[in-house]
């Protein structure tokens, strides 16, 4: 065979590859509203960059007619890319090959671009589109999966990794994405469960459709499974290329610095005003957010769960930086078990990957009641509270009104290694607020007063003048520093800059023991 004859077999053949199963089934994955694997890897990473792996790997499986039934790449397209000219790897399950089902290649495909990754130092993304293990090659499959989770783990921590469900995700195979650091869900069209419909029905009785049961909004709302829920694919895929931006390759790198026009030394007057004088009077924690970071931007995470705690990436001068904060328009900015767990979560990432924390405070305590106490608020509240302990990134602290009881040491105080802590005038830092405090405190003079009520409005006014403020914490030093609401901005980005070689390190260890 000539030269000329063996390249035109060659790119016969990548032709075929890039069908994968076929013009019908391509069609009818665009009719469902899906795109294929390949087209979306082109839309997630930079224009003419992605570069396939492994586009001639084909099953090994004989049983059950599979033996006629080979296509080349299998039901995954893998390779690398760049985002925004960084490097990236990627993998793509591709529905139209056996429903995109895993078998023992397709986790071979995997696992060979997660080490790729890990040895590289880059991140790995995986488009998720799969009718679960295939059922033909049995245990094979199984323990193709357990393959997977092995490399998610040993990863985390090391390498970011995203996960992107564009289609169906049940069984085991949901693990993997679980394991991950965040979960993309598209509405409408992705879902994930341990169990389908069918089963539930079958063993439990509850008629539920798949929507209701592993949607995007299930998961995003309720379950808390997905980050971030899009309206669409192009925009999930668009959503993750931003998440990337705030991001490092890896644990060893420092997250990318983007110049900004927004000036360092801007004054904030609008936050002066924000405070409500009421203190019992909720307010909007994302709108000082949008007001101290550059240029408002602020990419939220879990945006609609547990909504009592706000957590997601911004910039300062520049600078990637993680923020968290507690959100008085719900729940009055209680700790309460569902949050507690994503703020945990947050802050833990933002330690692995070297991105500063910024926490703003306004916390009235943990959520009390019999249903947080059975439900493990004492367990959940103690992962938050490990969480902000371990982690050893710059951490900057602006307590704008409540600090209250535990919930006060708990959120990046200074006695957990806050690097730089202070308070707005408006700041309340005390064990309780003054009504339960007074209710205590003065308990037997209000049990003899002529005019109970009167006299309690007095005692909590007094109350209220001489403890609930931020002066008495100043004084013994747990802030750093009162400061006046419009400076925020300048006043943190100048300690984001004077801790930037900042070093701090945990006892030597295999690992801690965080309370799951």
């Amino acid at each position: 065979m000539s030269n000329h004859k063996r390249i035109e077999r060659l790119r016969e053949l990548k032709v075929k590859s890039r069908l994968g199963g076929g013009e019908e089934r391509i069609s009818a994955q665009h009719k469902k509203g899906r795109l294929t694997a390949r087209e979306r890897i082109d839309l997630l990473l930079d224009k003419g960059s992605f570069r396939e792996t492994d586009a001639f790997v084909q099953h090994r499986t004989h049983d059950f007619g599979l033996d006629v039934q080979r296509y080349l790449s299998d039901s995954v397209v893998t390779g690398w890319g760049t985002i925004e000219r960084r490097l990236a790897y990627v993998f793509s399950q591709d529905f139209t090959v056996f429903g995109g089902s895993l078998g023992e290649v397709h986790s071979e495909k995997i696992c060979k671009i997660m080490d790729m990754a890990m040895k590289n130092g880059a991140p790995v993304i995986g488009l998720n589109d799969s009718g679960g293990a295939r059922i033909q090659e049995g245990v094979v499959s199984l323990g193709a999966y357990a393959d997977i989770f092995l490399k998610n783990t040993l990863a985390s921590g090391v390498i970011p990794q995203i996960s992107a469900i564009m289609g169906p995700c049940a069984g085991g195979a949901v693990y993997s994405p679980a394991i991950t650091d965040f979960i993309f869900m598209v509405r409408g069209s992705s879902y994930m469960f341990v169990t389908g419909p069918d089963v539930v029905k079958a063993v439990m009785h509850e008629e539920v459709d798949f929507e209701s049961l592993g949607g995007a909004a299930a998961h995003a709302e309720t379950s808390g499974v997905c980050h971030v829920a899009a309206d669409s694919e192009a925009d999930c895929l668009f959503l993750i290329r931003k998440l990337m931006s705030y991001l490092p390759q890896n644990n060893m790198e420092d997250p990318p610095f983007v110049q900004t026009s927004d000036d360092p030394l801007r004054m904030e007057e609008a936050l002066d005003a924000l405070i409500p004088d009421d203190p019992g009077k909720p307010y909007d924690i994302k709108e000082v957010i949008r007001l101290v970071v550059d240029n408002g931007q602020f990419f939220e995470i879990h945006a609609d769960y547990a909504q009592n705690i706000t957590v997601g990436f911004a910039r300062l001068g520049g600078h990637s930086i993680g923020v968290v904060a507690n959100q008085p328009a719900h729940l009055a900015g209680c700790l309460d078990i569902n949050s507690s767990d994503k703020g945990a979560r947050f802050v833990r990432f933002c330690d692995c990957f070297n991105i500063p924390l910024l926490t703003f405070e306004d916390v009235p305590g943990f959520l009390s009641g019999t249903g947080q106490e059975h439900g493990g608020i004492i367990r959940h509240g103690a992962k938050l509270l490990y969480a902000y302990c371990e982690a050893t990134v710059p951490k900057l602290t602006v307590i704008t009104r409540k600090a209250y009881g535990g919930a006060y040491d708990v959120m990046s105080s200074k006695h957990i290694r806050g690097d730089f802590n202070v308070a707005w005038p408006s700041a309340e830092l005390a064990v309780m607020g003054p009504d339960g405090a007074v209710n205590i405190i003065f308990r037997k003079e209000l049990e003899k007063a002529k005019d109970p009520v009167k006299r309690k409005a007095e005692l909590v006014a007094e109350y209220r003048e001489k403890f609930a403020n931020p002066y008495i914490a100043a004084e013994r030093g747990y802030l750093d520093d009162v400061i006046e609401p419009k400076e925020t901005r300048p006043r943190l980005i100048n300690a984001l800059e004077m801790l930037s070689n900042k070093r701090d390190v945990n006892p030597s260890k295999k690992h801690g023991n965080i309370p799951l």
